[in-house]
């Protein structure tokens, strides 16, 4: 990898990541690298300016703060091929970076990925319009969504608790009318996130494959669904009388949704690209670290290994 010209987005408002910001892009200019530097968060957004100002390919993103403003990153830069390395530092759980222990000293991290000594994920991702009428209306009136982790479908109301009722199709056919909290659409990457919280299935990210999980169904029969990739979920929002149905896109605000509108939700043509440093990276540590598996509190011995 050559670092010629490289993204630093730090968590705004957050003094921990800020340093860090400042420190790597002291150690990179002095290597004669041009950096573009800036917070990300609710109400920071510094990936147009990037992309627009940036006068040579962008050899790599560092993103310093959590899973948030990592998949913030993911959103903006996956159409345009850039690699990811994000460092938890600011953030709590952190399944999509790397600790902050891997990068206590960036001097080496800036040598091991001029002599490519690192390894590339690449995850799959969901894009998503809005459309109006039937499903041979292929004009959005929306533009396009992307995400990381999942889409969400489901109402929002500063005053009251509102309960949706949502057509779902697969492929054009109709499948089943959902009436609870909503719809989550999630990649294997999101199974760990919103979707696990709705008791939806944890998949490998090595894969892909498109999960349903509804949130809260009024209906005990309402379970989630795992579809292969090339599927495209189609939702429609029914009996919104108070025009109260939202598009969420990895937790953040797309779009609303009126009733005669359907969400078409598909699998991504592009991948978000993430930097792995660790040498033994296994998804089933981060597993039972992140989400705290920590078995019977009983401890038998396995003998059956000797």
């Amino acid at each position: 990898m050559q670092l010629k010209q490289v993204i630093i987005a730090y968590k705004a408002r957050d003094p921990q990541s800020k340093r860090w910001a400042e420190l790597c892009a002291k150690q990179l200019e002095n290597r004669q690298c041009q950096v573009l530097m800036g917070p990300s968060g609710p109400k920071d957004n510094p990936y147009p300016v990037f992309l627009a100002s940036a006068n040579q390919p962008i050899d790599l993103a560092l993103v310093l703060g959590g899973d948030g403003t990592v998949l913030t990153g993911a959103r903006h830069l996956a159409a345009a091929g850039i690699p990811i390395l994000g460092v938890n530092v600011g953030g709590h759980l952190g399944f999509l970076t790397e600790s902050v222990d891997e990068f206590q000293d960036p001097e080496i991290v800036w040598d091991r990925l001029l002599e490519d000594r690192y390894a590339i994920q690449r995850r799959m991702m969901l894009q998503a319009a809005v459309y109006e009428g039937t499903g041979s209306n292929l004009e959005p009136v929306t533009e396009s969504y992307l995400g990381l982790n999942e889409f969400c479908v489901k109402p929002a109301s500063a005053d009251r608790m509102i309960t949706s009722i949502l057509e779902m199709e697969i492929d054009g056919e109709i499948v089943d009318q959902y009436v609870g909290d909503g719809l989550i659409i999630s990649t294997p990457t999101g199974s760990t996130g919103y979707t696990v919280s709705a008791s939806g299935p944890i998949i490998h990210d090595g894969m892909e494959a498109i999960t349903i999980t509804p949130i809260c169904p009024m209906s005990l029969s309402s379970r989630p669904l795992v579809l292969p990739p090339g599927s495209v979920v189609s939702i429609w929002p029914l009996g919104d009388y108070d025009l109260s149905t939202k598009l969420w896109m990895d937790g953040v605000l797309s779009t609303s949704i009126w009733p005669g509108h359907r969400v078409d939700v598909r699998m991504a043509d592009c991948r978000a690209k993430f930097i792995v440093l660790r040498a033994n990276n296994s998804y089933y540590q981060t597993l039972r670290e992140k989400l705290l598996w920590a078995g019977t509190r009983v401890r038998y011995n396995n003998n059956h290994r000797n």
